[in-house]
């Protein structure tokens, strides 16, 4: 198993944005933004959800919504809001949301089989 990165682009809901480097991570369900990228973007708290970690700690975060830009796509998706010592991930719900799948074998970006049923 490897570690696979890549570069992306976040908006809130002002004109703001920021570059991003988001570590795909297939396993998690939303995508998690550092406090210092949804400060910088202004993103404010929508609700706040429970979320289990790996090791089976369970955590509150808040959730909120970002326009997140990739060169395959671009799209509004949910995002955790992270403390400062977050990495940025990309989850699966913003890879459904863009249309878009992880290779594992090549640790590549590809654009989903869409099923319309």
């Amino acid at each position: 198993m490897g570690v696979t990165y890549v570069e992306g682009r976040v908006k809130g809901l002002s004109d703001k944005q920021e570059n991003v480097r988001f570590l795909v991570d297939s396993g998690a369900t939303y995508s998690l933004l550092p406090k210092s990228v949804w400060e910088t973007i202004e993103l404010k708290p929508k609700r706040k959800l429970s979320f289990t970690l790996a090791d089976g700690t369970t955590i509150e975060r808040s959730v909120s919504e970002a326009f997140i830009i990739f060169p395959q796509g671009e799209a509004h998706s949910p995002v955790i809001l992270g403390e400062e010592s977050d990495e940025a991930l990309l989850g699966v719900v913003t890879l459904e949301i863009l249309g878009l799948v992880f290779n594992p074998f090549n640790r590549t970006l590809h654009p989903m089989r869409m099923l319309m049923c």
